[in-house]
């Protein structure tokens, strides 16, 4: 059957993939991975990032660059199915409570948090600011691996939460919602943020990552 053979490919892919924190010589390839993704003209479907990468390719290097020897959890999808050949085919971006917190003073007390969020959950948890694949290998469990290595790492830190931001307006992310959906993620509470000149909607979720 159709089905089944492409189920086994995606498998086949999948087992030539292995995640590790990022390094200087990757962010040329994270920044074409997250051009590729973040542009001007946003595709609800395909999934996107919010900023334009190609309006300023020197700024964004170097904000890569500067995340890559900041934080911790900054991790590479590697494609090695050639060896000598590898390609970075997609990365993640996480941040402590302490460092999210340090760019984001006002956070907590921007989000409109569910009744039923557990507001305990915010003494200690990890935001996974971004994640992006290449777009044509989407759909192949690139995105899991990356976020089963995070929890493996956290996981031994005691972190029991992991938190997401997903935007509904101007532009739904629908990809992002799904992906949500997929991986058993709770509504946490909606934040409005001004950005560029518009008034973007966005909405936290949450994971136990001890139900991972």
């Amino acid at each position: 059957m159709p089905m089944q053979r492409a189920d086994k490919e995606k498998l086949i892919f999948r087992s030539y993939i292995r995640v590790r924190p990022v390094s200087e010589k990757d962010i040329p390839e994270i920044y074409q991975i997250a051009a590729s993704v973040g542009k001007g003209a946003k595709d609800s479907n395909q999934g996107f990032l919010v900023d334009d990468y190609a309006s300023d390719k020197d700024y964004y290097l170097n904000k890569f660059l500067t995340l890559s020897q900041r934080l911790e959890h900054f991790y590479v999808a590697e494609n090695v199915a050639s060896p000598g050949k590898s390609r970075v085919v997609g990365f993640l971006i996480a941040y402590t409570r302490d460092q999210w917190l340090k760019d984001n003073p006002d956070w907590v007390e921007e989000v409109k948090w569910h009744p039923n969020f557990d507001i305990n959950r915010l003494n200690s948890f990890v935001v996974v600011d971004k994640t992006a694949i290449r777009a044509h290998l989407t759909g192949h469990g690139i995105g899991s691996e990356l976020y089963k290595r995070l929890i493996a790492d956290i996981r031994p830190k005691g972190i029991t939460t992991m938190m997401a931001e997903t935007i509904i307006s101007p532009v739904p992310n629908f990809a992002s919602l799904a992906f949500r959906k997929k991986q058993n993620y709770f509504l946490a509470g909606v934040r409005y943020e001004p950005y560029m000149g518009e008034m973007y909607t966005d909405l936290i979720y949450y994971k136990d990552i001890t139900e991972f």
